[in-house]
């Protein structure tokens, strides 16, 4: 698997995927119905951010992540991100991989830690990974996410010092 920086026309290949997890509605709290332009600006993060794509042996994208500074001035030492992974990704170790590519990244760049901000708590798959890769829920907002089946749930703040 290949991670590597996107150029502007990875969007054609990210959008379809992007846009069937938001309109899920079941782990970004994004709008479900976001358009293509806000999805493209929402995602494609301007430097010293970054995004990248993960492709297979093929080229076919399989997944993307987002990553950047987590607040400005005096929190801009810890750093975020965010994964999408395409269908035809699930379950090949594209999150793993762009999990991996981040937390180097981060460590890289200087950053003293990585904070997620919201990470559903019913995502349970994104939930282990995350454990697995170093990270540990700090705490868990109540009721912080209207899910579309599961009603009001709670979101995770997780956490790692480097």
């Amino acid at each position: 698997m290949l991670i590597r920086e996107t150029e502007p026309a990875d969007w054609a290949a990210v959008w379809p995927f992007f846009r069937a997890i938001v309109r899920a509605g079941e782990t970004y709290t994004y709008p479900r119905d976001v358009g293509e332009e806000k999805g493209r600006e929402l995602w494609m993060v301007p430097p010293p951010g970054r995004t990248v794509v993960a492709e297979d042996s093929d080229g076919a994208v399989l997944g993307s992540a987002k990553m950047h500074a987590n607040h400005m001035g005096g929190g801009s030492h810890v750093a975020t991100a965010s994964f999408m992974v395409a269908p035809e990704g699930s379950g090949r170790g594209v999150g793993r991989a762009l999990g991996e590519h981040v937390l180097a990244w981060a460590r890289g760049a200087g950053y003293r830690a990585m904070q997620f901000n919201a990470v559903v708590e019913s995502n349970t798959r994104a939930v282990a990974l995350w454990k697995s890769l170093g990270f540990e829920i700090m705490t868990t907002l109540p009721e912080a996410f209207r899910h579309p089946e599961l009603g009001y749930i709670g979101l995770h703040v997780m956490y790692q010092k480097f």
